[in-house]
C-alpha cells in the first residue's frame, strides 16, 4: 500500500499524523490533499526520516538545495559539509545531482546522513555508466535506465526527477520551432539527443506503466521534470514548453490511478510578466498536482547573483500556487556551487518562500513578521535572533559592532526613529 492508497482508504498513517503536527493543520486536510493528488509527503518506505515535510496546496512553500559532485569536482566530503548546511540553513530536501565519483557510494552516504527528503536524477547515472562504457550519450540504453531507478529506488531515494514528457511527439515540436538557448536540462538534452539519434521512444514515457510499478513498490514519489524548461527569458511559455506540460498532466493522471504521488516541475527562465500565467497553467494542465519550480530567474544578466533573480521569481510564483522552490545559488550559470553558495542559496529561497506564505495565508506566516516587528520597535536583539530567519547572520553582524548602549545600532544612534523620547 502506497501512502496515496492509505489516504483514500482512510488509514491511519504516521506520515500524515507528522505533517499535520508540523503543518498545524488537521489530519483530515492533509489525508484529503494526498488522497485527491494535491500534497505529496515524499518517503521511501526504506528510509527512515527524522524530518517529513509534506509539498502541496495549503502548506507552507518548502524548498529545496541541490548538491552533488561533478566528473571536474569530486569530494564526498564536501557534499556531506553542504548536506549539513543546507539542512541546518532550514532546506526541507536536497537532491543529490552527482555525476562524478562512485555516485552508489555518494548516494548511500548522503542518503545515510540527511535528516531530510532525498531526491535524485537517475538519467544523470545511466548517462555517467553510457560514458564509461565507451559509448556516446545518444547511446542510453533504455533497460539499463530502468536498472538505474529501480537501484536508486531499493536504495532509499523518496522522490526521483524523470523526463516523461519529452517523447518524438514534444522533440518533434522543439525541432521545428527551435529555440535560442535551445534544451538547458541536463536529462533532458539527454533524451532529446537518444530520440534524435535512435527514432525510438523515450522510454520513459514508453514503458511508464513500468515505472509506475517500481515507484508504487518503493512508494517513490515521480517529480515529472520539465526537460524543456526555458533557459532563457526568450524562449519563455514558447510551444516546446507548454507541450511538455500538456504531456506531463496526462501523467499525473495515470500515476493517481496507481496510487502514485506526483509533482510537476517548472520553469526555468521567465520574466515577471508571464509568471502568473505559467503557474495557473501548470495548474490546470497537471490537475492541481503540486508544484516544484526552479526559481524561475527573472533576468539573464546577472551570474553571480541568480540567488536573488531566482528569489524575485520564486516569490511571485509561490505567492500565485507553486509549493516547492528549488533554490538557486550565486554561482549557477557559472561553476559548481561550493558550502558558502549552498546557504546563500537556501536563504534566498526561504525568503522567497515565507513571503509567498504571507500571501497565501498561511497558517502562521504572517505572524513570525508581526513578532518580529513588535520586537524591533522594542529593539529587543534576543527577542528578534528569536523571530528572524537567520539568526546567525543578526547574531554575526551585531557582534561587529563597537561596544556601546545595546538599545541601538550605529545606523542612526540617538536618533533612532524606534526610540521614545
Amino acid at each position: 500500500m502506497t501512502l496515496m492508497n492509505d489516504a483514500r482508504s482512510g488509514k491511519s498513517n504516521k506520515l500524515i499524523k507528522s505533517a499535520a503536527l508540523q503543518e498545524d493543520l488537521s489530519q483530515d486536510f492533509i489525508s484529503q490533499g494526498v488522497a485527491q493528488g494535491t500534497i505529496v509527503i515524499p518517503k521511501n518506505v526504506n528510509r527512515n526520516l527524522s524530518k517529513i515535510a509534506a509539498v502541496g496546496k495549503g502548506l507552507k512553500t518548502k524548498v529545496n538545495a541541490n548538491i552533488g559532485t561533478s566528473p571536474d569536482h569530486i569530494s564526498l566530503k564536501e557534499e556531506l559539509e553542504k548536506l549539513e548546511v543546507a539542512v541546518a540553513a532550514g532546506a526541507d530536501a536536497v537532491m543529490d545531482l552527482s555525476t562524478g565519483g562512485d555516485l552508489t557510494q555518494i548516494r548511500k552516504e548522503i542518503l545515510a546522513r540527511s535528516p531530510v527528503q532525498v531526491g535524485t536524477v537517475p538519467i544523470y547515472e545511466a548517462a555517467c555508466r553510457t560514458v564509461a562504457a565507451g559509448k556516446k550519450i545518444s547511446q542510453i540504453d533504455g533497460e539499463m535506465l530502468f536498472d538505474v531507478i529501480e537501484e536508486q529506488a531499493e536504495q532509499g531515494v523518496d522522490f526521483i526527477t524523470v523526463h516523461c514528457g519529452i517523447n518524438k511527439a514534444t522533440v518533434e515540436i522543439l525541432n521545428r520551432l527551435g529555440r535560442l538557448a535551445g534544451v538547458v536540462s541536463r536529462g533532458g538534452s539527454f533524451l532529446v539527443k537518444c530520440i534524435n539519434s535512435s527514432g525510438k521512444e523515450n522510454p520513459l514515457y514508453e514503458q511508464y506503466d513500468r515505472l509506475l510499478k517500481i515507484a508504487a513498490k518503493y512508494d517513490v514519489t515521480l517529480s515529472l521534470g520539465d526537460g524543456f524548461r526555458p533557459g532563457a527569458l526568450y524562449d519563455a511559455s514558447d510551444a516546446v514548453q507548454l507541450s511538455e506540460l500538456s504531456a506531463l498532466g496526462e501523467l499525473v493522471l495515470k500515476a493517481r490511478l496507481a496510487g502514485v504521488q506526483t509533482m510537476i516541475e517548472g520553469p526555468g527562465h521567465v520574466p515577471l510578466n508571464q509568471i502568473e500565467a505559467n503557474v495557473t497553467l501548470a495548474k490546470r494542465l497537471g490537475f492541481g498536482a503540486p508544484l516544484y519550480f526552479l526559481g524561475p530567474l527573472v533576468t539573464d544578466i546577472a551570474p553571480g547573483y541568480d540567488h536573488i533573480t531566482s528569489a524575485i521569481g520564486g516569490a511571485i510564483a509561490a505567492s500565485h500556487g507553486v509549493d516547492f522552490i528549488c533554490y538557486v545559488t550565486p554561482a549557477e550559470h557559472i561553476r559548481l556551487p561550493d558550502v558558502s553558495d549552498v546557504r546563500e542559496g537556501v536563504m534566498a529561497a526561504r525568503i522567497a518562500g515565507h513571503a509567498a506564505d504571507i500571501v497565501k495565508d498561511v497558517k502562521g506566516a504572517r505572524a513570525q513578521d508581526d513578532l518580529m516587528s513588535k520586537y524591533r520597535k522594542e529593539r529587543n536583539w534576543k527577542k528578534q535572533e528569536e523571530f528572524c530567519i537567520d539568526p546567525q547572520k543578526l547574531a554575526k553582524e551585531r557582534a561587529k559592532l563597537p561596544p556601546q548602549d545595546d538599545d541601538v545600532c550605529t545606523m542612526c544612534g540617538e536618533f533612532c526613529a524606534m526610540r521614545d523620547e
